[in-house]
């Protein structure tokens, strides 16, 4: 198994897809509406940007992470 899709892009969602990308694998969020998607994916950046700042996760390692995540409808 390298992929995951994960239903609904709320606060669980978005916290299953960013650790599963976080640890190499392929996510797909899929939700019904689009804001909803992006609303997760910043949620996702924002918590990334934060390890990046506490120094737990480095600049190249929260790009590969979000390179790993994409958003369906």
């Amino acid at each position: 198994m390298n992929s995951v899709v994960v239903i609904g892009a709320g606060t669980m969602g978005n916290g299953i897809a960013h650790i599963s990308a976080q640890f190499g694998y392929q996510v797909t969020i899929v939700d019904v509406a689009d804001a909803s998607l992006q609303k997760g994916r910043s949620t996702i950046e924002a918590n990334l940007a934060r390890q990046v700042k506490k120094g737990t996760l480095t600049d190249d390692a929260m790009a590969q992470t979000l390179s790993r995540i994409s958003l369906s409808t």
